[in-house]
């Protein structure tokens, strides 16, 4: 049961990207959430450094046309779970990316927390 609410977590992250919706990732961050973003070589330690990684993303970069989660292996250990999948992009035009991915919750008030994701494009 936990093992399932930690990965819906996670898919729930990247549906509220695939629709833009900042706030709805946000929500689902712990608010001491850290982030190795695959394309930024700092760690990100706040929602504002998140926000500036997103908005320096190029407007006119490759044109994504998916994005999907996949081959999780999910382990819980009372208020901690380690997520690690495969994440894989698609674009309009090209190879699709692959990046392969750990994510760390924490169970707060009921609800588990992203406290860190580590992104790696492989």
């Amino acid at each position: 049961m936990a093992r399932e609410a930690v990965w819906a977590v996670i898919t729930a992250m990247y549906d509220a990207y695939r629709r833009g919706d900042r706030a709805g990732i946000d929500r689902l961050l712990h608010p001491e959430a850290t982030i190795w973003d695959s394309v930024d070589p700092v760690l990100i330690t706040s929602t504002a450094q998140l926000d500036k990684v997103r908005d320096a993303r190029p407007a006119d970069g490759p044109r994504e046309t998916g994005v999907a989660a996949g081959d999780e292996v999910v382990d819980v250990w009372g208020e901690t779970a380690l997520a690690r999948y495969l994440l894989r992009v698609d674009f309009a035009e090209g190879e699709p990316e692959i990046v392969r991915t750990t994510a760390v919750l924490r169970l707060a008030e009921g609800e588990w927390r992203i406290v860190h994701i580590h992104e790696n494009t492989i």
